[in-house]
C-alpha cells in the first residue's frame, strides 16, 4: 500500500492544485470562513437535543422510546446522505452545493421551531440532517482545494474546532438555554444565523471547482442508503436496548446493513475503474489515509461514548443538574477549541506523528481514569478526566484530517471528505452503542445482586469505560505508524 492511490482520469479536475499556491486569496478566505461558521452551526445542532428530551416528552406527550428518534433519525439521515456527497460535489458547483445545504438546514430549523406535533418535529430534524450531511464534506474539500500545502494544518485546526468542539458544546449550550427558555428556543436561536449564512453565500460565495456531468448510479445510492442506514440504525437500537427484544431487533438491521455494504463496496470497486463510482474507494490506496481513518474511528468512538456516559454518571450518581453537568464539561470543550489552532500550526512544522502519539496516550489515559469512577468519586475527577480527554483529542483530530486528505490527489478530495464524514457518523453510533450496551448489562447485573440505583449506575459506567479504555490502547501503536503524506495532495498524472 502506498501514499499515492492510482490516478483517476477526469474531464475537469478541481481548481489549480493547492500544493502549487503560496497564499490564500481574499476570495478563498471568504469562502473558508463562511463554510467554517456554517458548519459549526449545523454540527452544533446535532447534539443539542439529547438534553432537551425530557422537555420534548412533557410538551409533546411522548415516551422516551419515541423521543429518542429526534437524535436517531438525524444520525440515520447523515449516514445515508454523506456517502453520496463525494459524487455530488464533483458534479455541482461550490455555491450550488452550499445553497442546497444551508437551504435544507434553514427550512428544517424553521419547521422544528414551529412544530406543534412530534411527527412534524421529526420531519424538520430529517431535513436539517440532510443539509448538515453536505456541509462538512463541502468544507473539507474546499479547504484542501484552496489552502496552500504549508498552511493546511492551521486551517484544518479550525475544522477540528468545528468537528470536535461543536458536538461537545451542544449539550452544554442546550442545558443553559433550557434552564431559561422552552425547547423551541434552541431552533429559534439558530435560524437567524443559518439564514444570514444562506444570504451571504448566495451573494458572495465563489465557485471554487469546475463541475462535470456524469450519470449517477442509482443502484449504488439505494444500496448505500440501506447499508449505512442499516448499520447506524442497528447500532443505535443496540445502544438503546442492550438486552432482550431490543437487542434482537438491532441485529436484523445490522446484518442487512453489513450485507448491503459488502455489495456496495464490490460495486464501487468495479465502477471506479470507469470513474463512475458513487464513493471512490481508491482513497484507501493511501496508507496514510487508511491509518488516519482507523485512528479517527477510535477517537470518535471515545468522544461520542464519553458524551453519552458522563452526563448519565454526573446526574444519576453525583446528583448534578443538567446545567451543572454542562458547565462541568465546558472547560474541556473550550480547551479543544483553544488548542486546535496551535495544533494546526505545530502540524505544519512537525508533521502528524509527534502530535498524534501523545494524543492517543492522553485519550487512553483519560479512559482508564474514567474507569476508576465510583459512587463516591468527586466531581473534580470528572472535570480532570474530561480536560485530559479533550487535550488528547485536540492533538489527534487536526493531524488526522490533514494527513488523511493531504495524502490524496485533488480529484479524490471530495470522496475522501465523504469517507471521513461517514466514519464520523458510524463510529459515533458504534461508540454510543458499545458504551451504553456494556453499561446496561452491568447495571442489570448489579441490580439483580441487590445494589441500589446509584451503585448500579456507577458500576455500569465503570464497566463501559473499562472496555473503552482497552480499545483506546489499540490506537497507540497505530499512531506510531502514521507518517506525513508524501504527496500532500499534489496532482497525480492520469494513466
Amino acid at each position: 500500500m502506498t501514499d499515492a492511490p492510482p490516478a483517476l482520469a477526469t474531464t475537469a479536475d478541481a481548481a489549480p492544485a493547492s500544493a502549487e499556491r503560496t497564499t490564500m486569496t481574499p476570495r478563498d478566505r471568504l469562502a473558508v470562513g463562511l463554510l467554517l461558521l456554517s458548519t459549526f452551526v449545523v454540527i452544533l445542532n446535532e447534539t443539542t437535543m439529547g438534553v432537551a428530551l425530557p422537555h420534548l416528552m412533557a410538551d409533546l406527550r411522548i415516551d422516551a422510546t419515541t423521543g429518542q428518534w429526534v437524535t436517531t433519525a438525524f444520525m440515520l439521515t447523515m449516514a445515508v446522505v454523506i456517502p453520496v456527497t463525494g459524487f455530488v460535489m464533483q458534479r455541482i458547483s461550490t455555491r450550488a452545493t452550499f445553497l442546497t445545504a444551508m437551504g435544507l438546514f434553514s427550512v428544517g430549523t424553521l419547521v422544528c421551531a414551529v412544530a406543534p406535533t412530534f411527527p412534524l418535529l421529526l420531519t424538520g430534524r430529517v431535513v436539517q440532517a440532510g443539509g448538515t450531511a453536505i456541509m462538512l464534506p463541502l468544507l473539507m474539500t474546499t479547504v484542501m482545494t484552496v489552502t496552500p500545502e504549508r498552511g493546511r494544518g492551521r486551517v484544518m485546526g479550525n475544522i477540528s474546532v468545528v468537528i470536535s468542539v461543536a458536538p461537545a458544546l451542544g449539550p452544554t449550550i442546550s442545558g443553559l438555554v433550557l434552564s431559561v427558555w422552552p425547547w423551541r428556543t434552541l431552533f429559534v436561536l439558530m435560524l437567524p444565523i443559518a439564514l444570514t449564512a444562506l444570504v451571504v453565500g448566495a451573494l458572495r460565495l465563489p465557485n471554487l471547482t469546475e463541475p462535470r456531468a456524469a450519470r449517477v448510479d442509482v443502484a449504488s445510492v439505494v444500496v448505500s442508503a440501506v447499508g449505512f442506514g442499516g448499520l447506524v440504525y442497528g447500532l443505535s437500537r443496540l445502544g438503546e436496548s442492550a438486552e432482550g427484544a431490543g437487542a434482537l431487533q438491532a441485529w436484523g438491521p445490522l446484518v442487512v446493513g453489513l450485507a448491503a455494504l459488502s455489495f456496495f463496496v464490490a460495486r464501487q470497486l468495479r465502477l471506479q475503474t470507469t470513474d463512475s463510482a458513487l464513493l471512490d474507494l481508491r482513497t484507501f490506496g493511501s496508507r496514510t489515509f487508511t491509518l488516519a481513518v482507523a485512528l479517527m474511528t477510535v477517537s470518535m468512538m471515545a468522544l461520542f461514548g464519553t458524551i453519552i456516559l458522563l452526563p448519565i454518571y454526573t446526574q444519576t450518581v453525583l446528583g448534578l443538574s443538567p446545567v451543572q453537568t454542562g458547565l462541568l464539561l465546558l472547560p474541556g470543550g473550550l480547551l479543544m477549541g483553544l488548542a486546535a489552532p496551535w495544533v494546526g500550526r505545530a502540524y505544519d512544522r512537525l508533521g502528524p506523528r509527534v502530535l498524534v502519539v501523545p494524543g492517543t496516550v492522553l485519550v487512553s489515559a483519560s479512559a482508564w481514569g474514567f474507569a476508576t469512577l465510583s459512587a463516591s468519586s468527586a466531581s473534580w475527577v470528572v472535570l480532570a478526566g474530561h480536560v485530559v480527554l479533550s487535550l488528547g483529542l485536540a492533538l489527534i483530530f487536526t493531524p488526522l484530517f490533514t494527513s488523511a486528505l493531504g495524502s490524496l490527489p485533488p480529484h479524490l478530495y471530495s470522496h475522501g471528505s465523504a469517507v471521513v464524514g461517514t466514519v464520523q457518523q458510524v463510529a459515533g453510533a458504534a461508540g454510543t452503542a458499545l458504551f451504553i450496551t456494556v453499561m446496561a448489562a452491568q447495571v442489570a447485573s448489579v441490580t439483580d445482586d441487590g445494589g441500589s440505583r446509584v451503585e448500579a449506575a456507577a458500576g455500569g459506567v465503570h464497566a463501559a469505560f473499562l472496555v473503552g479504555a482497552v480499545i483506546t490502547l489499540l490506537a497507540v501503536p497505530v499512531a506510531a505508524m502514521l507518517r506525513a503524506p508524501s504527496t500532500q495532495g499534489a496532482p497525480v498524472a492520469p494513466h
